[in-house]
């Protein structure tokens, strides 16, 4: 009995040892991987002070993609998300993109521990590239495998940190992208309307658009009942797909928009929110 205890003490412990070794490689190459002239430029894109090593996307992603099948081949799903845990740490934005991408598309093999985890990262977030990459290639996939999970979002909505509330948002993209879940998203919209905080009516008008898109009609019905309420980012945002026609029906003439709304920016484009 004894023997068999000191045999699992050591499993457990050369598995730390693994998982604190795999994150020190894992970080010592984005380190050394990056590009110190785009680091200098990802400043521009974010109001946050961000720590970046300056990767792009598609080799980052190249990588994780990588380690991810050495990793489900050698030592399975919990080694990637306990690596992932430790990743998604301090303010150092490639590691946190890549815990995301090294999870990417495991939806089936992750459990509801793994959504309870997923959450608490969210008090981790720093910026918006950290948040949507957690919320829209980890918790989304989540909810749309499991609709029960979507009250999650309405007690997002609710949360006094802005980036629980902009994850009520992007949590249900994947689900509007699915013909799914208009309803709830009508909702949501309702709750969040009066809510003041550029980031939240940014993600709120990046789901709207993406309802509009298979959800036209009645979407564009929904938007002409709130657009003397709704703040007119998440109008401009939520119509940036739909027809001339149907824009102007929204946002109207050119000329009232210049004299009622003078001095708001217009939306971001969606690479931007």
């Amino acid at each position: 009995m004894c023997g068999r205890t000191k045999r699992e003490t050591g499993q457990r412990s050369h598995r730390a040892c693994s998982i604190s070794g795999t994150v020190t490689e894992i970080r010592h190459a984005l380190e050394r991987g990056g590009s110190a002239e785009h680091a200098k430029g990802v400043q521009w894109f974010f109001k946050e002070e961000i720590k970046s090593h300056g990767w792009y996307t598609a080799p980052l992603r190249r990588l994780a993609a990588a380690y991810r099948r050495r990793f489900q081949k050698e030592v399975g799903i919990e080694f990637l998300v306990d690596v992932a845990d430790r990743l998604f740490t301090g303010r150092v934005l490639e590691e946190k993109i890549f815990a995301v991408l090294l999870l990417e598309g495991l939806s089936c093999q992750l459990r509801a521990q793994h959504f309870d985890l997923f959450e608490s990262w969210l008090d981790r977030v720093n910026s918006w590239a950290d948040h949507d990459g957690l919320v829209h290639y980890l918790i989304a996939p989540m909810i749309l495998a499991q609709p029960a999970r979507i009250e999650k979002v309405f007690k997002w909505a609710k949360s006094p940190d802005h980036w629980h509330r902009r994850a009520a948002c992007v949590a249900l993209i994947q689900s509007t992208r699915k013909g799914k879940q208009f309803h709830a998203i009508v909702r949501l919209a309702n709750m969040l309307l009066t809510d003041e905080d550029d980031m939240v009516q940014k993600g709120l008008g990046w789901l709207l658009r993406e309802t509009a898109k298979g959800e036209q009609k009645r979407t564009l019905s929904f938007l002409l009942k709130i657009r003397d309420r709704a703040p007119r980012l998440v109008l401009r945002t939520a119509c940036e797909t739909l027809p001339q026609a149907a824009k102007r029906k929204v946002l109207g003439s050119s000329k009232q928009r210049s004299f009622k709304y003078r001095g708001f920016n217009a939306a971001p484009s969606a690479s931007r929110i």
